[in-house]
């Protein structure tokens, strides 16, 4: 987060024509603006290797901090604010009409996700691994958990932000759509409702890009570490590799219920990794680590094949040993009661 306009107009790459008009984040390398003045977007070029990635996610951080230091302010990477803030509007005609038709609810999006993009052969296959992967979000909501307060108070939650994200009208998790006509259809009839400006405001937990050939799952927080960023997408990469399997060998499409997707979602953003996440294969209670470790069981075969199999585990296992940052901000509030010193050492956590 930080104060957006003037930090792109410090970058030099600030345009006066409207950020953001399909809210697609995609591939690209950019700083961009986003809804309110306080955030920041930061953007990696599409690569195969996670050590690559790792520094693309460092490098996009540290150019939006040089930019900040022109303006004498700070870049951090938190879902939601510690501190009391008033979100400005991003003064863009879409942001604007945003913000007047959804009122409190777009006022409030003082918000920050992990957006992943992974490449698909066209929406037949996108749809296909979309309609697999919903019972596995979950856990990486957990483990990206890094919002756990809100307006200067602790809101009882590892991820807040799903909280606040979930009251836009077409947010969260979907049921399978069965083909790629059919979801088509689905966006189409949204934006029809008029709940919706257009198809950029279809913020389901993972959907398919409206300007590149990828899979977008949008269920995480910001995390904190550039590293934790890095595990998250190739977990994600993982996913949309076996799902891909899965279809291409004809196996059936899982028979979830959305109402089960919620809360096995919303027991992710309440308690993170402290305690129990729903099983994606049980739907019943079982501990975090056990959840995280069956969705690495899921897709050990995709992670071994490109490569990221023994790095995935490392990486985890520094997670388990510090915790997300959900986790780490309230160790650091424990530590001082200063939410001010904890957005401190979330800055100095953000470029680690």
């Amino acid at each position: 987060m930080a104060l957006a306009r003037a930090l792109l107009d410090a970058a030099g790459t600030h345009d006066e024509t409207d950020h953001g008009s399909a809210d697609d984040d995609g591939p690209g390398g950019d700083l961009e603006a986003e809804l309110t003045l306080q955030q920041i977007e930061t953007c990696t070029h599409p690569c195969t290797d996670l050590t690559d990635l790792t520094t693309q996610i460092r490098d996009g951080r540290r150019r939006a901090q040089q930019a900040a230091d022109r303006v004498d302010a700070r870049v951090v990477a938190l879902a939601t604010s510690p501190l009391h803030v008033v979100a400005e509007p991003t003064p863009a005609p879409r942001y604007l009409e945003i913000n007047r038709q959804f009122g409190l609810t777009a006022r409030e999006q003082l918000t920050c996700g992990c957006h992943v993009h992974v490449g698909v052969e066209d929406d037949t296959e996108g749809v296909a691994v979309l309609d697999r992967i919903g019972p596995w979000l979950s856990p990486l909501l957990a483990l990206s958990g890094n919002s756990p307060y809100w307006q200067a108070e602790d809101s009882g939650y590892a991820s807040y932000r799903s909280q606040v994200w979930n009251r836009w009208p077409t947010a969260g998790p979907v049921a399978a759509f069965g083909s790629a006509d059919a979801y088509h259809s689905t966006v189409r009839g949204l934006v029809d409702t008029g709940a919706i400006l257009d198809t950029g405001m279809v913020y389901f937990d993972a959907r398919l890009s409206a300007s590149y050939p990828t899979v977008e799952v949008r269920v995480a927080d910001v995390c904190l570490r550039p590293d934790d960023a890095a595990l998250l997408a190739a977990l994600v990469r993982g996913l949309v590799e076996t799902a891909a399997r899965q279809a291409a060998d004809g196996d059936a499409t899982p028979q979830v219920r959305v109402e089960q997707l919620r809360a096995a979602s919303w027991r992710a953003a309440r308690s993170g990794l402290r305690e129990d996440l729903v099983s994606p294969s049980t739907f019943r209670p079982q501990p975090a680590r056990t959840v995280v470790a069956e969705l690495v069981d899921h897709v050990s075969a995709a992670l071994a094949d490109s490569g990221d199999l023994d790095l995935v585990h490392q990486m985890l296992e520094r997670v388990w040993t510090r915790g997300n940052g959900a986790d780490a901000q309230r160790a650091w509030y424990a530590e001082g009661r200063d939410l001010e010193g904890v957005v401190a050492r979330a800055v100095e956590a953000t470029h680690a």
